[in-house]
C-alpha cells in the first residue's frame, strides 16, 4: 500500500485538506496543522505513510529542495548589499555566539571539542519555512522584528555554504568501509572541502556564463510553460550533480536560485512557480510531523525533552542579547528569540554530513534529529502563547492604517496599489476628470471601495494576467504606489517586458531604492515623503516670520537640488569613499544656494525678477542646476 505513489499523494493532500482548516479555526496556524496532521498519518499515528522514517525524510527533502530554489530567488546583490549592516552584524553574531556558546557547554559536558562546534553551528540554524510561513500569517514581516527575523535568517541561509565546506574538517571518527559514506566523504577532510568549494564554484560559475544565452533561446518560443519546465530543469539537474558527488541536493537548488536571481527572467520564473511554493511547504511540514520518532523518544524522554529545552534556551538567550545589542526594543528581542529558537530544516542536511563523514555518530545524530524536529514542532505553539502572553505585557499596541483608496474607470491610467500614496494619486486624477483603474491586495479595503459605488480590482498587480486584464496594453501610464520594494521591482520587470510603452511613474521610500531604480533606467522616481518635508519645512519658515515669496522660492531651489542630487549621487552609490565626497560636495552646495537667497528685503526684487522665474518654470534652480522631477507626498 505505501508503495502506491498516487496514494501516498492522496494521503498527504487530505490530510492538509482536513488539518489547517481546523487549525485555523482553533487559531493555531496553518504551519501547526501541517506538522499535527504529519503525526496523525505518520508510522507512529495512524500509518497511513510509509514506515520507514528515511522515507519520509527523503519526501521531505523535496519541499526542502523547491523551498531552497525560492529562497535563493529572492538573493538578490542588490538587496543583499541594503541588508549588509544586518546580515553581516545581527544574523552573523547570532550564528558565531550560538556556536561558540553551544561549544562551549558541550565540552563542559565532556565532549571533544570539535564535535562540540559543529553541534553549535548545527543547531544555529533556524527554520526559514516554518518561521517565515507564522510570520507572513501573523502579518508581521514588515515589521522591525519582523526584518531583523529576516535578516538572520538570511545570513543563516548564505552561511551553509561555508558551514557544509568546515564540518568534514571537524571528523574525529573514522567511516569505515561498509557504512553508506560514499561520494566525497570517502575523501580525506580537506580534500572534500575542496570538492565543496569546487562545486559551487561550478555552479555559480557555470550559471553565469551560460545561463543567460539559454533563457534567451528560451523566451524565443513565447511558451510561459517552457519557462517553468527550465526551471525545474535546471534544479532536477543540480540537484543530481551535487547528489552524485554526495553532496545536498539541497544545497545545489539553493545555489541555483541564487544564479537564477541575477537574471532578468528572475521575475517570470518566480511568478510561475510562487503558486506552488506554499503547496511545497505543506509537504515539508507533513513530513516533519511523520518523520518524528516517537520511538526514540519514548526511550529516553527525559533526556530527548532536556535536549531540546536546553537547545531552546540557549537559542532564545543568545537571540535575546545579540537583538538587545542592535538596539532592538524589549518586546522585539523576545518576538526575536520566540521566533527563532528552534533548529530548522538545514540541520537535517547538516546532520547527515556529520554522521556521513565521521563528524558525529549515529545515535548522537539520531538524537538531535528527533530533538530538531521536537523543537520545530514547538515553534508554532511558542509564538502562539508569546503573541497572547508575553507580547501584550512589552509591546506597544500597533496603530493600524486606515483604508484611503477612491479609484475612477480604467482608461489612460492604472494605479498600482491604494494605500496613502496611490490614495492621493488617485483623488488627484479623479478631480482632473482621469480615469483609472485600481489595483491592490487588500480585500478589506476594496470591498470598502465598492460599498461606495467605486470599481477597483483585487489582485496582485505584478500578475501578467492581471495586468493584461486591467488594460495595460492600451493604457499610457502605470503609476506604482505600492509599499513593499521588492514587489515594486517585480513589477517593473513585468511591465517593461509585456508593456515597453507604459510610461512607468514610481514611489520608493527613501535614497537608496531611488539608487537602485535610477541606475536600471526608471527616470519617473519620487521618494514618498520628499514632499511632505517640503511642505513642512515651507510651513516651518512661515512661523518664523519669513515672507511666504521667500519661502516658498527657497523650498523650491532646495528641492530641485535635493532631486538631481540623488540623480548624481545614484551613480556613487556602492562606493562609500566617492559616494560621501559627492554627498558632503551636493551638502555644501545646496548651503551656497540657499545663502544667494538669503531672506533679507534687499532681494525683494530678485525674488520677482522675470529671468529666475523663467528658469524656475523650465525646470532649473536659480543656480543653474537641472532640477528633477518633484518627490510625492
Amino acid at each position: 500500500m505505501h508503495d502506491n505513489v498516487l496514494l501516498q499523494a492522496f494521503v498527504y493532500l487530505a490530510a492538509a485538506v482536513a488539518a489547517v482548516p481546523i487549525a485555523r479555526r482553533l487559531g493555531m496556524g496553518a504551519v501547526l496543522g501541517y506538522l499535527l496532521a504529519g503525526i496523525v498519518i505518520g508510522p507512529f499515528g495512524l500509518r497511513l505513510v510509509a514506515e520507514s522514517r528515511e522515507d519520509v525524510l527523503h519526501a521531505a527533502e523535496f519541499g526542502v529542495v523547491m523551498m531552497l530554489f525560492l529562497i535563493g530567488l529572492e538573493l538578490r546583490p542588490s538587496m543583499l548589499w541594503r541588508m549588509r549592516v544586518a546580515v553581516l552584524g545581527l544574523g552573523g553574531a547570532q550564528i558565531v555566539g550560538t556556536a561558540l556558546l553551544a561549544a562551549l557547554v558541550g565540552i563542559a559536558a565532556g565532549s571533544a571539542w570539535k564535535p562540540a562546534l559543529a553541534v553549535g553551528f548545527i543547531i544555529a540554524m533556524s527554520s526559514t519555512a516554518i518561521v517565515l510561513q507564522s510570520l507572513a500569517e501573523a502579518g508581521r514581516l514588515r515589521t522591525d522584528a519582523g526584518q531583523r527575523i529576516f535578516s538572520i535568517l538570511l545570513a543563516q541561509d548564505i552561511s551553509v555554504i561555508p558551514i557544509l565546506a568546515v564540518l568534514p574538517l571537524l571528523a574525529t571518527l573514522h567511516v569505515g568501509a561498509g557504512s553508506e559514506a560514499h561520494g566525497v566523504a570517502t575523501l580525506p577532510g580537506w580534500q572534500q572541502a575542496f570538492v565543496v568549494l569546487a562545486a559551487v564554484a561550478a555552479i555559480v560559475g557555470g550559471g553565469r556564463f551560460l545561463l543567460r544565452p539559454v533563457f534567451r533561446a528560451i523566451a524565443r518560443t513565447k511558451l510561459r510553460e517552457v519557462f517553468t519546465a527550465t526551471a525545474l530543469l535546471l534544479v532536477v539537474g543540480i540537484a543530481l550533480l551535487m547528489q552524485a558527488v554526495g553532496l545536498s541536493p539541497a544545497l545545489g537548488t539553493f545555489l541555483a536560485g541564487v544564479v537564477l536571481a541575477d537574471s532578468e527572467y528572475r521575475h517570470e520564473l518566480e511568478g510561475d512557480i510562487e503558486p506552488f511554493k506554499g503547496l511545497l511547504l505543506g509537504l515539508f511540514f507533513i513530513s516533519v510531523g511523520a518523520g518524528i520518532d516517537f520511538r526514540l523518544v519514548a526511550h529516553a524522554p527525559a533526556a530527548i525533552l532536556g535536549l531540546v529545552v536546553g537547545i531552546m534556551a540557549l537559542k532564545a538567550l543568545v537571540l535575546y542579547g545579540v537583538a538587545r545589542l542592535f538596539r532592538a526594543t524589549t518586546a522585539d528581542a523576545m518576538f526575536v528569540a520566540a521566533a527563532l529558537c528552534q533548529v530548522g530544516e538545514f540541520a537535517f542536511v547538516l546532520l547527515a554530513l556529520a554522521r556521513g563523514s565521521g563528524v558525529l555518530g549515529d545515535a548522537e545524530a539520531g538524537r538531535l534529529v528527533a530533538a530538531v524536529a521536537l523543537s520545530m514542532l514547538a515553534t508554532p505553539l511558542l509564538l502562539l502563547a508569546q503573541s497572547r502572553l508575553v507580547e501584550p505585557r512589552f509591546a506597544v499596541p500597533a496603530v493600524e492604517r486606515g483604508a484611503d483608496a477612491i479609484p475612477d474607470e480604467d482608461t489612460p491610467v492604472i494605479v498600482a496599489g491604494f494605500g496613502r500614496v496611490g490614495s492621493t494619486i488617485g483623488r488627484l486624477l479623479r478631480a482632473s476628470g482621469v480615469g483609472t483603474t485600481v489595483l491592490d491586495l487588500d480585500g478589506d479595503q476594496i470591498e470598502l471601495l465598492r460599498r461606495m459605488g467605486l470599481e477597483a480590482y483585487y489582485g496582485d498587480a505584478t500578475r501578467l494576467e492581471l495586468l493584461t486584464a486591467a488594460g495595460a496594453a492600451n493604457a499610457r501610464v502605470l503609476v506604482l504606489a505600492v509599499d513593499d520594494f521588492i514587489v515594486t521591482e517585480r513589477l517593473i520587470a513585468v511591465a517593461r517586458r509585456h508593456f515597453p510603452h507604459l510610461q512607468l511613474i514610481v514611489r520608493v521610500p527613501d535614497r537608496p531604492e531611488a539608487y537602485t531604480l535610477l541606475r536600471d533606467g526608471i527616470s519617473e522616481v519620487f521618494r514618498e515623503t520628499t514632499g511632505t518635508a517640503c511642505d513642512m519645512g515651507f510651513a516651518t519658515l512661515r512661523a518664523l516670520g519669513h515672507r511666504a515669496f521667500q519661502a516658498r522660492r527657497a523650498v523650491q531651489a532646495f528641492r530641485a537640488h535635493d532631486e538631481q542630487g540623488v540623480r548624481v549621487l545614484a551613480g556613487k552609490w556602492g562606493d562609500d569613499t566617492s559616494y560621501m565626497s559627492e554627498a558632503r560636495a551636493r551638502i555644501a552646495e545646496t548651503e551656497q544656494l540657499l545663502a544667494a537667497l538669503s531672506f533679507v528685503d534687499h532681494h525683494f526684487d530678485l525674488a520677482w525678477d522675470n529671468t529666475t522665474l523663467r528658469e524656475e518654470a523650465q525646470g532649473r534652480s536659480p543656480s543653474g542646476h537641472t532640477a528633477g522631477p518633484e518627490g510625492t507626498d
